[in-house]
């Protein structure tokens, strides 16, 4: 059973440069990519030098030679309906070196381990979000 959402919310754009505010301060998501349907798959994450670095349950194989890779997070606070959402969009690989993929192992906590358990370098070329939030009531005079 869904709850409707409150009477009064709206949705803002926000700018590119909050999305990726709002995605460096979360740290779990949803990795998105299509085989012969969209698959979605929880995953968490981490900002650096201006690409995402997550870590997903997927096999690397359903990954490889995919060009694009979209990502997602939010924080919705129920049952008030308000918060945000943010999509980050582009060219992924998966990280095969191994020293790389040691260190994000030890920096990302994962929900599987072996051949289910793969390290992506999404670079963002576009990044979206939205505030989920009530209109600001002006106090009468």
């Amino acid at each position: 059973m869904t709850t409707p959402a409150p009477a009064g919310l709206h949705m803002t754009e926000v700018s590119g440069t909050e999305a990726l505010w709002l995605l460096e301060g979360a740290t779990l998501g949803r990795l998105v990519y299509l085989q012969r349907e969209p698959v979605i798959r929880p995953a968490t994450h981490v900002m650096e030098y201006g690409r995402l670095v997550v870590r997903a349950p997927v096999q690397a194989a359903a990954l490889r030679g995919r060009a694009q890779l979209t990502y997602q997070v939010d924080e919705i606070h129920s049952p008030a309906g308000t918060g945000w959402t943010v999509s980050a969009h582009g060219p992924a690989d998966v990280i095969t070196d191994p020293d790389e993929a040691a260190h994000y192992r030890r920096t990302l906590s994962g929900w599987t381990h072996g051949p289910h358990d793969t390290l992506v370098r999404l670079h963002p070329q576009s990044v979206s979000g939205f505030r989920l939030a009530r209109p600001v009531r002006r106090a009468a005079r």
